[in-house]
Parts: structure tokens; C-alpha cells; sequence
């Protein structure tokens, strides 16, 4: 199934990729929970509620089109969003980089960074270059602690499309990576039950139509088992955690007026804008 949240904060089921159906009387948050809370109880509660939104799947006749709704990200704010660096060869040769997650370990990213479907990237200074990373995104659906990789998929609710926007520079890379709008997700979670084997999906991303990353995640270095446990070793994972899994080769520096689009097999594609309208010459701090 495919999770979304749409026309602000409610919470639909997509069908057949044209069709949006209302669940949102399926869980109860208070107002004062924030944007997507409703979304992160959903999760904790997909396993007993699974047979009732699949109900709801037969009756898609009566959702809305897609082309009626104004997508929001999944998770405009999941708990907590963590990375996985330097997670495909090609690309740490590209960046002339060392070390991978073995090495270097996850990281946060700021929960505040996120942004969805047709909104758009700030670049905030006018002089410092900034790139695009499309990325698979895993959703955790189960409280995590120390789990092994044989137990992984069981903490896992499904995946999403993430684009890991980053400063270019010499900050660490939860300072260069946690501006607001920096963590573009969407357009919706797709449930693992309908992807099998998330390490052999591809994953493309395209600057103003151009096609500029072409990859499979079977080129992961890590692959979402081993990324998930090894996290949940660090940090306890809660649902609607995200994990970012580590790009592939073919960044650029994106620019004002830019669109930017990812699409992952069986989880969808969204696009977002790039804007800098309210850049300022980066400060210079002693």
C-alpha cells in the first residue's frame, strides 16, 4: 500500500497511482501533535490496521485523482532523519572522498530540513555551491533497539524518495545538510510488502530534465539491513524514523530556477523547485 498525507494534513491510501482515498478517521492525533502526527501513529499501528486500509483499497472508486489533491511530504516531521554517507563506491570516487559508513558512521539530520512534493529548495548563501543527492529512504515502523540484520525487515513499515541536499564545504555534514528544505521526501511511503528486495531498486534523478544520477540500489555499499541495524545499535529508532541510504554517483551544484525530480522503482517519483530568492552571502565566523 501507499501511505500519504494530502491537502494539508490528512492521511490517504494511493491506488493504482490516480486515486487518493481518505483514512484519516483511522487514527486520532491531537492538533497540538504537530504536522504529521497522525501519519507517525498510523505507522506505530500498521500491522492491526493493515486489514482495515486494505478494506479501503477496494473502495478507490470514491477517492479523489491525484491531479485533484495537493501532495505534503509523508513525514513533514519525522522524529528524527538519519544518513548514510559515502554508501556507493562511484560516488565516494567522484567526490575524491574517503571512508563509507563503516568508517564514518550515520548521521542527523535536522527534523525541520524536511520539505515535500512541489515545494522548493532555499539556497541560502549567494556564494557557496550546493548539490543534489537522490537517495532511497527506509521508514522505520517498530521500535528499534540493537536489532540484528536478520531481524531488520521486522522494524521496517516501508520506503520513500529522499533527496539529500547538501552545502558544499568543509562544516561536518550535519551542519551542511540540515538548512530548511534540505531533505525533500516524498511523494508518499510505499509499504514493504510491495518491495521485496529494496537493495536492487532504481534510483534516478533528473536537474531541469536532464537525467544526472542512474543507479541500482543493488550498488549500495551497506544495504538497508545492515544500514538498519547498525543505526539501531547508535540511537533506539521510533516509527516514521527515516533513514536517508547514501546516494550514487552524478551530483551537481543546482542552481535558482532549478527543478529538481527523483523516482525510485515501485515507490513513485516527485519533483521540487530551487529557489534563491532569500540567499545571503554566507558569514564568515572566527
Amino acid at each position: 500500500m501507499r501511505l500519504a498525507l494530502f491537502d494539508g494534513d490528512r492521511l490517504g491510501l494511493v491506488a493504482n497511482d490516480e486515486k487518493v482515498v481518505d483514512i484519516s478517521d483511522l487514527v486520532s492525533a491531537p492538533a497540538e501533535a504537530g504536522p504529521g502526527a497522525a501519519m507517525l501513529m498510523l505507522l506505530g499501528k500498521l500491522d492491526t490496521l493493515a486489514e482495515e486500509i486494505e478494506q479501503r483499497a477496494k473502495s478507490s472508486e470514491s477517492g479523489l485523482s491525484l491531479s485533484e489533491v495537493k501532495l505534503s511530504s509523508p513525514l513533514p516531521r519525522p522524529g528524527k532523519v538519519l544518513a548514510a554517507p559515502m554508501n556507493y563506491a562511484a560516488h565516494r570516487a567522484e567526490q575524491k572522498a574517503s571512508g563509507s559508513v563503516a568508517e564514518l558512521g550515520v548521521f542527523l539530520k535536522a527534523n525541520s530540513s524536511v520539505i515535500g512534493p512541489g515545494e522548493s529548495i532555499q539556497l541560502p548563501y549567494t556564494d557557496r555551491d550546493v548539490d543534489q543527492e537522490g537517495e532511497l529512504g527506509i521508514v522505520i515502523g517498530r521500535e528499534a533497539k540493537r536489532v540484528t540484520e536478520e531481524e531488520a525487515f521486522d522494524y521496517v513499515a516501508g520506503y520513500t524518495c529522499v533527496m539529500d541536499i547538501t552545502l558544499k564545504g568543509q562544516e561536518l555534514r550535519s551542519t551542511r545538510k540540515s538548512f530548511d528544505t534540505f531533505t525533500p521526501i516524498g511523494p508518499w511511503i510505499t509499504t514493504k510488502d510491495e518491495v521485496p528486495d529494496p537493495d536492487d531498486l532504481q534510483l534516478r534523478t533528473w536537474v531541469n530534465g536532464e537525467l544526472k544520477q542512474d543507479a541500482r540500489t543493488s550498488e549500495m555499499i551497506w544495504g538497508v539491513a545492515k544500514i538498519v541495524a547498525f543505526a539501531s545499535s547508535v540511537m533506539t529508532l521510533y516509527p516514521g524514523d527515516v533513514i536517508a541510504t547514501g546516494t550514487p554517483a552524478g551530483t551537481c551544484t543546482i542552481k535558482d530556477g532549478d527543478t529538481v525530480t527523483c523516482e525510485i522503482e515501485k515507490l513513485g517519483r516527485f519533483e521540487v523547485g530551487v529557489t534563491a530568492k532569500d540567499a545571503v552571502p554566507a558569514p564568515h565566523y572566527e
